[in-house]
């Protein structure tokens, strides 16, 4: 009799906990049901004390890959310590890819904000999933050496915090998935209040402030909506961006720049953890990895399949090993050869320093390119902006970022590699929002992974059939508005 009681106020205090009401889509141009859920657990919130927060998108335009019921994947989250809020798409045709990347963007602006359909929540621990996706938070990929950015006093004595990274995933998936794989643009790092470290900035990668909100960034989150997993992990560079030096050198000498072969090792031990984690969370082992400013720098070191022996040391990561090659990349502006930067900048300046005062360093080994050297390397589609700054009429017409990207795509073009490049989107330092860019975006990455039924090419132009199939080989009718599979092309 006790248990029964207990069973019964646990689902009238559930019920209690809920909350309705309505939500106006971007995508679809109505208002949709959503439902608010607290966690049924301990609440898990971030260093604010703001609760975390997983909004829920259900009932979608397109078959989900995870198997288990949504409610069955929401009362997981909510055991987690997860706030849910639910959104209802009721099986409307327009919440396909890239159609919903509206929603993700708008939610994301709230999320933000700290608010999300009258609820609190955190602005830096928040996440958008889609039905039959779970998460799994904070695993650690590597445990920092604090004697590379020096960064703060208090943090040099340690023996180093670890890099953690998040990754989300189709729970009980009908096939293996690939995953897309990005670095933050919004560092966490080590901080010192009165001598003694805290917590502050650590597992900073989501923060919307400076990410996906500020940048209205949706493209890792609507990869689930192609088929595919992601993974965000935590910058290299663990030090606040404009921070760190090296030693013997002043204050802020490594501000806006990472260093190997630190940054590579890193890189590659968090491909290599998401390979090692996510095999036994269904998925194939193929890895795209992307990445905006800093974090496509970062991103860039996965490209090449050569080897420097130095970036390999995988004595302070995990799962070494797991292979740190990647099938595909798609790179937003970035530094792939800080040698050819603009003399005048902060970039070229404090690396110049760098090389000069640390003994075995190289301009070549601080860029991407010196690990490209055959037709292994990673197919990457490249996009930037041309009008984005740091250009200088005098040196470098193109703008630095335009710069960047020739050099390496010229450099894997050479070698036979495919590639794409994505210009003039919109303006400035920003990704991709249009549905015809992110499109080609996520075209791209699909080509290049496998899928249930193999490896795929892509067809620009969509042709009306009686027998399409989704990107997991499974078939669906005329009317299906997703990407679709025929005679081995998607869509």
């Amino acid at each position: 009799m006790r248990k029964h009681i207990t069973i019964v106020l646990l689902f009238l205090a559930n019920m209690v906990m809920a909350g309705t009401g309505k939500w106006e889509s971007q995508v679809t141009g109505t208002l949709l049901n959503y439902t608010t859920s607290s966690a049924t657990t301990t609440a898990a919130t971030d260093i604010n004390g703001k609760p975390m927060m997983v909004v829920y998108l259900e009932n979608l335009g397109f078959q989900k890959i995870g198997q288990n019921s949504n409610a069955e994947d929401v009362a997981w989250l909510r055991e987690q310590g997860y706030q849910v809020i639910e959104i209802d798409y009721a099986k409307n045709e327009q919440a396909v890819s890239p159609h919903l990347n509206k929603d993700i963007i708008a939610i994301n602006s709230s999320l933000q904000s700290g608010k999300f359909c009258g609820c609190n929540c955190s602005p830096s621990r928040s996440y958008i999933l889609m039905e039959g996706y779970r998460i799994c938070r904070d695993i650690s990929y590597y445990l920092d050496d604090p004697s590379v950015y020096n960064y703060p006093d208090a943090y040099k004595t340690t023996t180093g915090d670890s890099l953690y990274l998040d990754l989300v995933y189709p729970a009980n998936p009908s096939s293996k998935v690939p995953v897309v794989v990005t670095f933050s643009y919004s560092n966490s790092f080590a901080t010192a209040a009165n001598g003694k470290l805290t917590a502050a900035n650590k597992h900073m990668r989501m923060n919307l402030n400076n990410t996906w909100g500020q940048f209205k960034d949706s493209f890792v989150e609507g990869a689930s909506a192609v088929g595919f997993a992601w993974a965000i992990c935590d910058h290299p560079k663990y030090c606040d961006w404009g921070q760190g030096k090296y030693n013997g050198g002043a204050n802020k000498s490594l501000g806006a720049i990472e260093v190997n072969p630190d940054a590579a090792r890193k890189v590659k031990s968090a491909i290599r953890t998401v390979r090692g984690v996510g095999r036994s969370l269904g998925l194939n082992g193929d890895v795209v990895v992307t990445g905006f400013s800093r974090g496509s720098t970062a991103a860039s070191l996965a490209v090449g399949d050569g080897k420097i022996d130095a970036f390999e040391d995988a004595s302070s990561g995990r799962f070494p090993d797991e292979s740190s090659l990647v099938q595909c990349a798609v790179l937003g502006p970035g530094m792939f050869d800080y040698g050819q930067a603009l003399t005048s900048s902060n970039e070229y300046k404090h690396m110049s320093g760098y090389i000069t005062a640390t003994q075995g360093a190289s301009w070549e080994h601080q860029g991407a390119l010196a690990t490209i050297v055959s037709s292994s390397s990673a197919p990457t589609l490249f996009f930037h902006n041309t009008n984005d700054f740091f250009s200088d009429n005098n040196k470098d017409p193109q703008g630095l970022y335009a710069t960047q990207a020739k050099l390496m795509k010229e450099k894997l073009d050479a070698l036979g590699v495919p590639t794409q490049l994505l210009t003039d989107y919109s303006s400035g330092h920003a990704v991709p929002q249009t549905e015809s860019a992110l499109r080609q975006m996520y075209d791209f990455m699909s080509s290049h992974v496998s899928t249930a039924t193999g490896i795929i090419t892509v067809r620009k132009n969509r042709d009306a059939v009686s027998t399409p199939y989704d990107l997991l080989g499974r078939r669906v009718s005329s009317n299906y508005k997703g990407f679709f599979i025929l005679n081995g092309h998607v869509y």
